[in-house]
């Protein structure tokens, strides 16, 4: 048998026997992934880059390559994974107590539909609820159920404060068409427009994060 067995074989089974020989799980395993390979790459390049002032350390120029991926991935984050955050966020909250869930875009449609028909109450209820709707999609204010309009004015005037007066105001006007059978006019209703317009462009002041607290 030992006579048998070719113990010097040609460069064809040599090389046949090799393959084979690598084929095996344990050679397959330990191949570098990917992953291995990129990181390598990274780590020369910024070892080439370092290497004309007289050499760094290998753990230095690891060090700086760990670093150099903890930016990437931070940066990446920040590019791509915010954005998806506040898309998942972008579920229209209920304003007040009555579940109204509609857009910005809906909400200012019906305030100029209701004062184009001259129905000032219902134009007024509306620019007020495109007004909180506004800050509100900006996480800005949060409300809950049970926050009042009064309540709402407060908190936005954090953000807001040079328009303290104007919001606690706006919300009144709000509070007398809804509860008080207030009849409103077109007066009030173009300085709640302009209100609303104003902070839309307006960059907020202080806290990007003010809570409405609930009012009982």
């Amino acid at each position: 048998m030992l006579l048998a067995t070719p113990l010097d074989p040609d460069a064809p089974e040599a090389r046949r026997w090799l393959e084979d020989e690598l084929q095996k799980p344990e050679y397959q395993n330990a191949k570098p992934t990917a992953f291995d390979l990129a990181m390598q790459a990274i780590r020369d390049w910024i070892a080439d880059l370092l290497g004309g002032a007289g050499g760094v350390p290998g753990p230095v120029v690891t060090l700086i390559v760990v670093l150099v991926i903890v930016a990437l991935v931070v940066v990446a984050f920040l590019v791509f994974g915010l954005p998806r955050l506040r898309r998942a966020r972008r579920t229209p909250l209920p304003l007040f107590d009555d579940h109204d869930v509609r857009d910005l875009g809906e909400i200012r449609a019906a305030a100029d539909a209701a004062a184009r028909a001259g129905d000032w109450p219902r134009a007024i209820e509306e620019r007020f609820r495109a007004l909180v709707r506004g800050i509100v999609d900006r996480d800005l204010v949060q409300v809950h159920p049970g926050t009042t309009a009064g309540a709402f004015a407060d908190a936005a005037a954090r953000p807001f404060p040079s328009e303290a007066g104007s919001l606690a105001s706006a919300a009144a006007a709000f509070d007398d068409v809804r509860y008080s059978d207030g009849t409103g006019d077109v007066v009030g209703y173009d300085e709640l427009t302009r209100l609303e317009r104003r902070i839309a462009e307006t960059r907020p002041a202080g806290a990007a994060d003010v809570e409405a607290e609930a009012v009982r």
